[in-house]
């Protein structure tokens, strides 16, 4: 039998306005600003506590958003920016800090310019929120899953004692996207809302690494997992990117492919594969390379030769032998663009349960600019499930935190008017 639980009279002082699906930054963000502006407010989550994503990025420290210039910041978004920019304009990087500095958590610019709590840790400035919004009123309920609407338009709610259906006056949707399920992020809620006329993206990997066709076996068994420091890197053609990254038994991820992956995924989706080009010497200009090349190298092995003139051994001298043609072992000028210039074929992203994030989701173009979805008034969307991405660096939880306190602003906006649902 499934329990209906009636919650948009807002009369009674046992009566709930407003629930909320999810429990990580975006969803907890709006319940704060809900619930501050006196709604009475429910968080559904399906695993057994809140902010198990958020956690996770904490892992190694917290990276909670960037302090660089607001142009940059907001170039990070790409061809979202325009979508994403009124959200950062009314909380962005110095709102969030000022936000986290009044939970009694301190912040610090590490040398990168990326923002992390003086501790780096995660659990203290996530158990201080949580004991914000406790004693703000807010319900949170675990091991409770949405499974969509029933005939009647209500929430349907798997919980520990069985089905129940609520009927909230207003619903924000703030389940992530699709990486690390087992957290929590599952995508399961697209269909859900593509059977309501929601229009939505295809959901992808970003932030995640790429398979080579093929890695021999010399380098998979003794370089898989070997970091690829200094270099550049960059898409055929483009700008090459400083960074780091590391070789795996596929392919290659880390920072450096990170911040490519939204190009290297849409050149992989246009023509099936991409080539990004590795600079494995950045501080040396062509010539210098091609000088030091040229030396003879008498008896020398060229393993020898490629160390003792330009340092060069280890993880970087077995992919210039991978990847560089056979002649140009033989003939200085060509080696030396190959250092400068190796070009490595990439066919596929990892699977996107193994991304750090994910593109996709409900588009912009299907809501409001309250991030209420048109088709479906009074259901408000925020966080990752929203089709925009960013690298990481603190990006993707700055527009967590933004978009979820829009969301609850949007709500707050769209109660008031409504005449069942004033605040208690």
């Amino acid at each position: 039998m499934i329990r209906t639980l009636t919650m948009i009279s807002a009369s009674s002082s046992s009566a709930h306005a407003v629930a909320i699906i999810g429990g990580g930054p975006a969803g907890l963000m709006a319940a704060e600003v809900l619930s501050q502006a006196g709604f009475k407010v429910d968080l559904y989550d399906g695993m057994p506590s809140v902010g198990r994503k958020f956690l996770l990025a904490g892992v190694g420290g917290m990276n909670i958003t960037h302090s660089e210039a607001y142009p940059a910041f907001l170039s990070r978004y790409a061809e979202r920016a325009p979508n994403i920019a009124p959200l950062l304009r009314a909380f962005g990087a110095d709102d969030l800090c000022e936000w986290i500095h009044g939970l009694g958590i301190e912040t610090f610019v590490g040398s990168s310019g990326r923002v992390f709590p003086t501790d780096m840790k995660a659990a203290p400035l996530l158990r201080a929120w949580l004991k914000r919004l406790r004693d703000g009123g807010v319900v949170i309920h675990t091991r409770h899953r949405w499974l969509g609407w029933n005939a009647e338009h209500s929430l349907r709610i798997n919980s520990p004692e069985g089905e129940i259906a609520i009927r909230p006056a207003a619903t924000l949707l703030a389940l992530g996207g699709a990486s690390w399920a087992r957290l929590g992020s599952d995508g399961a809620w697209m269909p859900l809302l593509e059977q309501q006329g929601v229009q939505t993206a295809p959901l992808q990997a970003a932030n995640c690494g790429f398979e080579v066709p093929a890695w021999s076996e010399v380098l998979r068994s003794k370089f898989a997992g070997a970091p690829l420091k200094n270099i550049a890197m960059g898409l055929q053609g483009q700008t090459l990117r400083l960074g780091e990254c590391v070789l795996t038994q596929t392919g290659v991820e880390g920072s450096l492919v990170y911040a490519l992956s939204a190009q290297i995924r849409e050149a992989i989706n246009r023509s099936s594969v991409a080539t990004v080009e590795i600079d494995l010497l950045p501080g040396k200009r062509l010539n210098d390379v091609q000088k030091a090349l040229s030396k003879p190298r008498g008896s020398r092995s060229m393993s020898k030769h490629l160390h003792s003139q330009l340092g060069l051994d280890g993880v970087k001298a077995a992919l210039l032998r991978e990847l560089a043609p056979a002649e140009a072992f033989a003939d200085p000028t060509l080696l030396a663009n190959a250092v400068k210039c190796l070009p490595l074929t990439l066919i596929e992203p990892r699977p996107l349960d193994e991304a750090i994030s994910t593109a996709g989701g409900v588009t912009f173009e299907a809501m409001d600019e309250r991030l209420m979805l048109t088709s479906l008034p009074g259901v408000f969307c925020a966080g990752e499930m929203l089709d925009w991405e960013a690298p990481t660096g603190g990006y993707l939880l700055t527009a967590c935190f933004a978009s979820g306190r829009a969301a609850g602003l949007g709500m707050v906006e769209w109660l008031r008017a409504q005449p069942t649902a004033k605040p208690l």
